[in-house]
């Protein structure tokens, strides 16, 4: 039964926030359903779309094996920092381990977009430097949101110049997650 969540703070409106899931160690599809599913539950976040899941191969380092990517629409009631803190528990709930820059890993959460914010410190730079460049991302995004803006473009537009090669459809049902 899907609950009711009540936003009656004026102060923490909900917001959308696009996420990229992906992995390569043990059974990443598995780790990524369970991680969205994990969000779903909580209180202040309700997953309201996910991607095809996509297998893809490695970026930036290429010498491991291909990976598991998707994307999901969360609605959100946390600031962004607070939600990149919930993922980053979500990974390390896990086991994941940062060894080494795109290496390979049993999960990655990365906020890809939270609204319209534009926001880079130390902790998190919105939207995802580098998303625009990876079919990885603008492949399973556009699956749920092609005329999301991104940069001043939208994730259609952005997804026709990005480099697609190698990607493939893993899992066409969009509702991949929710199994066991």
């Amino acid at each position: 039964m899907r609950r009711c969540v009540l936003n009656t703070s004026p102060e923490k409106p909900f917001e959308i926030a696009a996420l990229g899931i992906g992995g390569n160690i043990g059974d990443p599809p598995a780790a990524m359903a369970e991680a969205l599913r994990q969000l779903d539950q909580r209180e202040d976040c309700r997953v309201l779309a996910v991607s095809k899941l996509y297998s893809t191969p490695p970026w930036g380092k290429t010498d491991q094996a291909d990976f598991f990517n998707c994307c999901a629409l969360v609605e959100t009631s946390l600031d962004p920092e607070e939600l990149l803190d919930v993922c980053l528990s979500i990974e390390q709930g896990m086991k994941r381990v940062r060894l080494e820059r795109w290496g390979p890993r049993t999960i990655d959460i990365d906020i890809l977009t939270f609204g319209t914010r534009n926001q880079k410190s130390e902790k998190l730079e919105l939207p995802h430097p580098r998303m625009t460049e990876r079919g990885f991302v603008m492949m399973p995004l556009a699956d749920i949101a092609p005329d999301l803006l991104v940069k001043g473009r939208k994730v259609g537009e952005w997804l026709q110049e990005t480099d697609t090669a190698g990607i493939k459809i893993a899992r066409d049902s969009q509702d991949w997650w929710r199994g066991a």
